[in-house]
């Protein structure tokens, strides 16, 4: 049994709650942690060989939410009905200890620096009116230099392999030209490369572009973290997203942090935890606790705290606001409110080349987070005047390891027969033969794009479902558009013998039956301004100063990175302002 009143309570088992755990122990609170699925450790998740079978892990999808007890609603446009998403698909929110940083594949950048304040970068080079109208562009309140100790801390925490290009000014390696200085090298050198990768690096360098190791958080080899976790080298098996590493060479909570944490007398885990509401005292300016609903007992239990961080998936960070009236609802028609504002995505797009029968790919091959990359054409990298549109796109071969069942049913692609023996020989081609290659890019915000509580579907605990209204824009088309556009002349220096080339269309349409990345965020996002943000740049609510909201919720747009090294680093730096100002004077935090 835990305790009914506690220093802090941290809802969400994932990187972010696991992140602000771990810092509230060492500053000598006791922390309860709530999580709404079950335990996961790796010994057992990951226990070899049953954990890399593709049916349990990627078909039936052992490690993600359960939609049968809560999801989400979809609509493209105010004027529909929004529909529950019954069938993982598009996307995979986790469930569990964990989380999605359990089943994440482990790329692991940090932020272009020019994205933190994209408006005024956008309006600096290209004036107020190239921003389209109905399009939310904000700042994020908080520079890289700021985030850059906290970036450097997640990837010693998480074993991060890389190649830096500059450390505290100096070129010290043939890694990213474009990413921002660092204060210190990777914990461990940069991931192999297999062949489609290497070939993608030979290629867009002899056409002009500047390639670069992927960031991983796959251990490239034997590491100890901070916290004294170990980690072993990755053996490129191919099983990362969607699965537990059973090598222990990927980054997760459960590995590199959860070890350390649950040694501590001061932090309590509490699994099937389905928290309900956080409470709020009469005028709603401080939250007294969370009450939440045990799933073995079916009975609700108030839980008394001081300090309540939420801490879980984007939307659930977003649902919970809402269900327990803190902050001021968006209203897309008036302009007004912040929670559910500013709802994002990402594009992702991808092309495929095929080689002749001599070069064998071993599409089996791989690890989530190794690979090679451009970012020529990404954030403010190149010059957007012309084209007309805001936003960018790294572009990769990030082999991760294609599985029997998903080659057979992604199918040969191309121009093959649909059937019989053609179809067969397309198939073992594509897989022996060929690689793919990702438009990864951002998506900004726009007035009509939010989330909100839906007015007809309930969960099963008697909830309003969240309410997701979402399309693709016509600046993020064409701007996936001109990306892929620059991928073809690397194809073709690749010597490919045929290619294929995807991109979204004019008018496309989200379509919520076919994946595309777990990459959501806003809705609850930073900023300098309460009128257009839930939480200022330490994180914490404008509206209710003990509550401190962290994830990728605070993204004002969706940038062309995956979110998780930007989560970890502003999960550290919410920690840190939280420990150092917080807790001596407790009240909301004076913006610097």
């Amino acid at each position: 049994m835990c305790a009914k009143k506690v220093d802090a309570v941290v809802i969400g088992a994932g990187w972010a709650g696991s992140i602000l755990a771990k810092e509230l122990t060492e500053a000598g609170l006791s922390v309860v942690m709530l999580e709404r699925g079950d335990e996961r450790a790796t010994a057992v998740e990951g226990d070899y060989p049953s954990s890399i079978d593709e049916l349990r892990g990627a078909i039936r999808h052992r490690l993600f939410q359960n939609l049968s007890q809560s999801t989400v609603t979809i609509r493209n446009t105010l004027d529909q009905e929004a529909l529950p998403y019954r069938r993982l698909a598009a996307f995979l929110p986790g469930e569990g200890v964990g989380g999605a940083g359990l089943h994440w594949s482990g790329v692991h950048f940090r932020v272009a620096p020019d994205d933190l304040a994209l408006r005024t970068n956008v309006v600096a080079r290209y004036g107020k009116g190239f921003i389209p109208e109905g399009m939310n562009l904000q700042d994020y309140g908080v520079t890289y230099e700021e985030l850059e100790p906290f970036f450097d801390k997640a990837e010693k925490v998480f074993g991060t392999s890389g190649e830096p290009y500059t450390i505290n000014g100096k070129v010290v390696g043939k890694g990213n030209r474009f990413a921002p200085d660092r204060s210190d090298a990777f914990p461990l050198p940069a991931m192999g490369e297999v062949y489609s990768a290497s070939l993608f690096r030979t290629a867009a360098a002899s056409v002009g572009y500047h390639p670069y190791a992927l960031p991983a958080a796959n251990a490239s080899a034997q590491y100890t973290n901070p916290y004294g976790v170990q980690m072993g080298p990755c053996n490129f098996c191919g099983y990362c997203s969607g699965y537990d590493c059973y090598m222990y060479s990927k980054a997760s909570p459960n590995v590199n942090i959860l070890p350390a944490l649950r040694q501590d007398s001061k932090f309590t885990l509490i699994t099937k935890a389905h928290v309900l509401k956080v409470n709020l005292d009469a005028d709603k300016k401080k939250a007294t606790g969370v009450t939440y609903l045990d799933l073995r007992t079916k009975k609700q239990v108030e839980l008394d705290a001081d300090l309540v961080i939420i801490s879980a998936f984007q939307f659930h960070n977003v649902h919970l606001m809402l269900l327990s009236g803190i902050g001021q609802p968006y209203d897309p028609k008036q302009n007004t409110g912040t929670v559910g504002r500013n709802f994002v995505y990402q594009t992702i797009t991808t092309s495929r080349a095929w080689l002749s029968p001599k070069q064998y790919t071993n599409l089996f091959v791989g690890a989530g987070g190794a690979g090679v990359a451009i970012d020529d054409f990404n954030s403010m990298n190149f010059d957007h005047g012309p084209l007309g549109f805001v936003g960018g796109s790294p572009v990769w071969v990030n082999q991760a390891g294609v599985k029997p069942i998903a080659a057979a049913v992604g199918g040969p692609g191309g121009k093959a027969p649909t059937w019989g023996e053609g179809y067969k020989d397309a198939m073992m081609d594509t897989y022996r033969h060929s690689l793919t290659i990702d438009a990864h890019g951002s998506n900004m915000a726009y007035r009509d794009v939010y989330l909100d509580l839906d007015p007809t579907y309930t969960n099963a605990y008697g909830q309003a479902l969240l309410r997701m209204t979402f399309n693709w824009k016509d600046n993020d088309i064409r701007m996936n558009q001109y990306v892929v556009g620059k991928i073809e002349p690397v194809i073709k220096a690749m010597g490919a013998t045929r290619y294929s080339l995807g991109m979204l269309k004019d008018g496309e349409v989200f379509d919520t039956r076919r994946y595309q990345t777990t990459h959501l965020g806003g809705g609850a996002i930073m900023g300098s301004d309460p009128k257009t943000s839930c939480v200022n740049k330490y994180l914490q609510s404008w509206d209710v100063s003990n509550v401190f909201v962290i994830g990728a919720s605070a993204f004002p747009q969706g940038m062309g990175y995956n979110p998780t090294g930007m989560v970890a680093a502003l999960a550290y730096w919410a920690a840190y302002h939280i420990r150092t100002t917080y807790l001596k004077n407790p009240g909301p935090m004076v913006q610097a």
